[in-house]
């Protein structure tokens, strides 16, 4: 069976490591929140808390994430010295004995939504992004520079009526979704503050940001192969421009670029299935295969999504993705592995994101991460793949 995790906060998440030994879940997938951008993961704490998991029954299968400072982005500052602290801190995981690094390389803002709480007819809450909601925060609260031209005539004329449809608590509520961070954002920002930042990478565009990316590659790579770890690029989220900010892991072409320009086992993907495939132009089934090589990690979930680039997240099976030829590639995948006797041949997955519900509405969730909606998520995951395995040929 493929490795099935779960994301966990640390000792202050309110879904216990008890909580998630429940769900059936084997491997926990975290990070050390607490230390700030930049700096070395020392040994001891990243040995505290893996003992805290390991004494729970589990074990600590990926990190997601060890971010990337935005000076290695935009290569300004003390960037070379954070990649110094990165290589470091690959060093001490793979010491440590965790192999496996989610990461991503959005510059600002790490995901975004316009609604954490969008009611499903059935009353389940989930999360969702409008590109007209989107628009009204940067052309009439934000108030971006030239910020018209990124949105056709029609999203203008649909955000501005929007926005004047809001009372003062619904323009807070809408900014704070968007700029006061989300989980796994390392950063939040005041309006002025969100402006600044977007204003220094002014001049950076993708092609740029795709030229940073590939150096800070080139500098961690070979420290991942020597230190037995597998880096796994979380793609953008959502897959296009936000704000005039550039991306640079958002279609097929982009993955293949990062992979092959650095060709190295060491050098993966985090297969998103949410993110990638809230772009309509993105083919999951077909991503998957030509990826799979390179497929380090995976999250699974799906969406509802239009050309206009709106899309709400959806239970696993009822989505515009095609879950059930991701998995199966993914488990074809650690076949050809074993065969070939690799070691690391595991791909570990997550159920991602799952929608409010039970008694989980009202209490104090991380949005996208409470706890019946993924675990409805995992059940579907081990079902499916019960399912694909048997199914196989060779099983």
């Amino acid at each position: 069976m493929v490795e099935q995790t779960w994301r966990w906060y640390g000792p202050d998440d309110r879904i216990s490591l008890q909580d998630i030994r429940q769900t059936g879940a084997t491997g926990i997938v975290t990070a050390l929140h607490h230390i700030p951008n930049g700096e070395v993961w020392s040994v001891n704490e990243i040995s505290q808390r893996k003992t805290i998991i390991e004494e729970a029954g589990l074990s600590w299968s990926v990190v997601e994430s060890v971010p990337v400072h935005e000076e290695i982005k935009k290569q300004t500052g003390q960037w070379q010295e954070h990649i110094a602290n990165y290589q470091q801190t690959i060093r001490n995981l793979g010491q440590c004995g965790i192999h496996t690094i989610c990461y991503n390389f959005m510059p600002v803002l790490d995901w975004s939504r316009t609604n954490l709480n969008k009611a499903f007819d059935d009353g389940s809450l989930a999360l969702i992004y409008e590109q007209k909601m989107l628009a009204a925060f940067d052309l009439f609260i934000l108030k971006r520079p030239n910020a018209a031209k990124d949105y056709p005539e029609a999203i203008q004329k649909e955000a501005e009526a929007y926005f004047n449809s809001m009372d003062a608590d619904e323009i807070e509520n809408l900014t704070n979704t968007i700029i006061k961070g989300l989980p796994g954002a390392e950063e939040s920002y005041s309006l002025k503050q969100f402006q600044e930042v977007l204003d220094a990478y002014q001049h950076i565009d993708d092609k740029t940001l795709q030229k940073h990316l590939l150096d800070f590659l080139n500098a961690i790579i070979p420290v991942a192969e020597e230190s037995g770890v597998r880096m796994a690029i979380h793609p953008d989220d959502p897959p296009w421009g936000l704000f005039g900010l550039p991306r640079v892991v958002s279609t097929l072409e982009d993955a293949l670029t990062i992979t092959k320009t650095i060709d190295s086992e060491a050098n993966g993907l985090t297969l998103c299935t949410g993110s990638f495939g809230a772009g309509h132009f993105n083919n999951l089934s077909e991503m998957a295969k030509e990826l799979a090589p390179r497929i380090n990690f995976a999250h699974l979930r799906n969406v509802k999504r239009d050309t206009d680039y709106n899309f709400r997240e959806e239970y696993l099976f009822e989505g515009d993705v095609d879950i059930y030829e991701v998995l199966k590639t993914i488990i074809e995948e650690e076949e050809r592995r074993k065969k070939e006797g690799r070691k690391d041949f595991s791909i570990p997955v997550r159920p991602d994101h799952g929608n409010q519900m039970l008694g989980d509405i009202g209490k104090d969730n991380n949005p996208g991460y409470s706890l019946y909606g993924r675990m409805k998520g995992l059940a579907e995951i081990r079902g499916l793949e019960l399912g694909i395995r048997r199914s196989l040929i060779n099983y």
